[in-house]
Formats: structure tokens, sequence, C-alpha cells
């Protein structure tokens, strides 16, 4: 710190805050540590009787807080967000619209590890709804070394630790399978919670075919809906491990190349999803109409912003994949699919 006159201290940095009193009028903080003094806030500081002021030395090599964050905020934010106005070495990240954001994780760690930087994000695939904050970043120190945010743009080059992923508005297609349903013994009741969750999204349902317990019926609904234009079909029923489930087979037979029978997620187990082509093909165990979150909630909005989900992908939810089954469901604000993935 040092001591110079206020006339003298215009583009420096306060190192306090200084309290203004207005008989009558106004008694606060009228200026804050760290911030940059004004023209303007000469007279101001001079009615205060402040004659000199103790501001930070101006180091070579050293940024003010806000300046580090005005860089920082280039590194961390992608596309599809917004950034807060920089406040005190601080930015947050704002969503510009619906969507599923995607963190670079690997990124964060290398930048928080730099120290006197933080990153701090929501989970990777977390889906959000437009204006909702996703993360934020600041400077910690008032003064950082300018040398720890080059280091932070040299390791970022040209990635970015968040962006957002927009949701694709698709034609989707059901096929349920059941002898108790389609004899009409028991009413269905995937196609109204399925319904309700793709119109959530803003995607459109091409129809709901409902079929016996028989391979050749399924595969050929499916194929209807292929060939009808449907971008992603939802099979419900025959998932389980009975012998007379038969869906995992008709979906073969339709064409779908399977890339996980099973998933390290409860409830949503005996999940399988494949591909035909570019249309996703997924066959949805009966758990999903007992919670009110499933595999169903990790893995549709990914479809929806565009990913081909992998082996790999499943398989990462395991730490995180056990739903805690609370009484009233928060999701996605709670531990549900929130591991590795």
């Amino acid at each position: 710190m040092k001591l110079i006159p206020v006339e003298k201290a215009v583009g420096t940095v306060i190192c306090h805050d200084m309290t203004q009193i207005i008989p009558g009028e106004f008694k606060g903080r009228r200026f804050k540590k760290g911030d940059i003094i004004k023209k303007e806030d000469i007279p101001v500081l001079l009615s205060m009787g402040r004659e000199h002021i103790y501001v930070w030395e101006n180091k070579e090599g050293s940024l003010h807080e806000n300046e580090a964050a005005a860089r920082l905020k280039q590194i961390v934010g992608g596309a599809g967000l917004h950034c807060t106005p920089i406040s005190e070495g601080k930015v947050v990240f704002t969503a510009r619209y619906d969507g599923l954001l995607k963190v670079d994780a690997g990124l964060m760690l290398d930048l928080n590890m730099l120290g006197e930087i933080i990153v701090s994000t929501l989970h990777n695939n977390f889906p959000v709804k437009k204006g909702q904050s996703v993360g934020g970043t600041r400077a910690v120190p008032l003064l950082i070394d300018e040398g720890i945010i080059k280091k932070a743009e040299e390791i970022a080059g040209n990635r970015k630790v968040l962006h957002l992923l927009p949701y694709r508005k698709l034609k989707v297609a059901l096929v349920t399978t059941g002898n108790e349903i389609h004899r009409g013994i028991i009413e269905d009741q995937f196609g109204p919670l399925l319904r309700e969750k793709i119109s959530a999204f803003g995607s459109e349902v091409l129809g709901q075919t409902i079929v016996p317990d028989d391979a050749d019926e399924i595969c050929s609904a499916i194929e209807g809906y292929l060939d009808g234009g449907a971008e992603i079909v939802l099979c419900t029923g025959g998932m389980s491990v009975d012998p007379d489930d038969l869906t995992p087979l008709a979906i073969r037979k339709a064409g779908g190349k399977v890339v996980s029978h099973g998933a390290p997620v409860l409830p949503g187990s005996t999940f399988l999803l494949s591909y035909r082509g570019e249309v996703p093909i997924l066959g949805l165990p009966g758990g999903i109409i007992y919670f009110k979150t499933s595999i169903f909630d990790l893995i549709f909005p990914r479809l929806l912003a565009g990913e081909r989900i992998t082996a790999r992908d499943i398989a990462l939810y395991g730490q995180g994949g056990y739903c805690l089954g609370c009484s009233e469901c928060v999701y996605p604000s709670c531990s549900f699919g929130k591991g590795c993935a």
C-alpha cells in the first residue's frame, strides 16, 4: 500500500472500504475495497474529507481482480451462455436457452490447480432452463500475478470450460409391448408418462402403437415408425429377463445396433440403447412408471441435444446412478446421475 494525494489517485485501486456521511440523508459505504478511482470520484472523496488515501501499489505484471476476471470469462464461458457484469473479480454465467450443460471437467481441474483463481460449475450433462445460473469464475486476490492468467489462457487454448447444447425438437415414436395392455386387461401407463416428458422438451410424439408380446409385431411397429420419419423410437415393456420378454430381440430384428443392454442405474438397470443409422431406438424398463426420475431422464435430454451416447457414457453413470427415492423428487437438483458422467 501507499498513501497518495486524492488528486493523483485516478486509475488506482482503493485498499479499504470508505464510509460517506451526509447528515440527514445518507450514511454507508461509498467506496469499497478494490474500486478503481475515476476522475468523477475525486470531488466526492474530497467532500468526505479524504485529501490522501491508501491505494495498492501498481506493480508491473499484476492485474486488478476485474481485469483478471475479464480474461477468465473468455476461458470459461462458451456457446449458449450469458455472463453477468464483472463485480469484485467475479463473473457468473447463465443459460441463454433451455439446453444441456457440458463441462470440461479436466480443464476446470487444471485451472483450479493454478491457485488464486477459481472455476465452479453445475455438473456435466445438467439439464438447465433459460436464465438459470450454471457456474462462475473469479480471481481470489484483489491483485493477481498476470502470469497466472497467462498460464490459464495457455492451458485452455481454444477450449472452454462450459458450453450449452440446445435441445432439438424431434419426432418421437412409442412402441408399447405387453399382451395384458394389448388386450385391454390393464391400462397403459407408459404412454401418458412419456408424452408428458417428451412435450416438456418441445418435441413431438409421432404416435403410439400397442403390440402383443410377439417379436415380429414389435419389429414391424418399430420399422413402420422408422419408415415414417421417427427420429427417436421408445420401446416400453418386455425388457425384463423373462423368456417371453421379446423387446430386445425385436429391436435387433428391426436393425438396431445395440450399444448397451443394461445400465448401472437404479431405477433403469435393464435399459437398452441401440441405433439404426442415426436414429436411437431405446428399450425402457417397466421401472420408469414407478419412479418420477429414472434412466430415461438421464439419457433423453442428451439425445435431444444431439449427442451420440456410447457404452462408456452409460458405464460412467455408475457413480451417482443410484436414486435415493426421496419422498419429494427434486431432480435435477440432486445427486442422481451426477457422478463421473
